[in-house]
């Protein structure tokens, strides 16, 4: 009976079916008409030429400007990344031991940014780390600083909306790994002699790397492929990979050209994201060895 049930015939396929054209359709057919526009030529009176061509290509890898890009892009989603970690992590971890009820309501404060609009959030930003914005304004107040710091249109600004955007993915990661935890673990180990940090860094740490590992992973892809708030916070003087991407398409109209720095931008958040998790891995596989 189990046999049968389990058995591969027509109806799975029915069944997933429409999920996997939706993937097609969205996703896979996108990605696979931007490859192709990607190798097109371009003129500039008479647009996209027929035919196929590396020329786009090579000029990105022969163009010091788009290292730059490249590098900054990825100076921006790595220090989100770190900076949503350390907060993440112990947010969590609070968050846990808490009692359902304030579990509850500290989840729905969490989560709240994500039920409003990107742009909304960033313009909130922007009104905010203005020259006579709020933190400015309590900031020199208080005495602290004798006059406006430059937050808006810096990278400063750019990490500190994206982390606002991101953390929410990270608290939830790490939710999900602390979840999987047997509280008696710690207990013991306590009783053995082990301190706060002791238990935290051979005990807690340790099951918590998967779900920091997942939380890392979406946090870096989401703040190297992020628009709005580079363009919003950040302006022309923090520009990135997608504003570049943007420029190519809408301004410049050189479609065939922001293809090819899209579809290197995918492979190089693909790369990093392999690599760190097949790091990651390891270290994993090392430490419950």
């Amino acid at each position: 009976m189990a046999d049968s049930f389990y058995r591969p015939n027509g109806a799975q396929w029915a069944l997933s079916s429409p999920a996997l054209a939706l993937f097609l359709g969205l996703l896979v057919v996108p990605l696979a008409l931007t490859a192709l526009l990607s190798f097109s030529a371009f003129h500039e009176i008479h647009g996209i030429q027929v035919g196929h061509t590396l020329g786009n290509y090579l000029d990105i890898l022969s163009d010091g400007y788009y290292y730059e890009l490249f590098l900054r892009t990825g100076a921006m989603a790595l220090g989100t990344t770190a900076i949503c970690v350390l907060l993440g992590v112990p947010e969590a971890i609070v968050l846990y031991r808490m009692r359902p009820m304030w579990q509850g309501v500290f989840f729905v404060v969490i989560l709240g940014p994500l039920l409003i609009s990107v742009v909304v959030r960033t313009l909130g930003w922007s009104i905010l780390l203005g020259r006579e914005g709020f933190i400015n304004t309590a900031l020199m107040s208080l005495g602290l600083v004798d006059r406006p710091l430059l937050l808006m249109f810096s990278m400063t600004g750019v990490l500190i909306a994206l982390t606002h955007v991101m953390i929410p993915f990270m608290i939830i990661a790490v939710w999900t790994s602390l979840q999987k935890l047997d509280g008696q673990v710690e207990h013991a180990a306590r009783s053995l002699g082990a301190g706060p940090l002791t238990t935290f860094r051979r005990v807690l740490l340790p099951q918590l790397l998967p779900g920091i590992l997942s939380g890392s992973i979406i946090v870096f892809t989401l703040s190297a492929s992020a628009f709005a708030t580079p363009a919003l916070i950040g302006g022309r003087k923090v520009k990135v990979v997608t504003t570049a991407i943007y420029d190519e398409f809408l301004t410049s109209l050189d479609w065939p050209l922001g293809a090819a720095v899209a579809v290197l931008l995918l492979l190089g958040i693909l790369l990093v994201v392999i690599g760190s998790n097949r790091f990651m891995e390891r270290k994993y596989r090392q430490v419950f060895a």
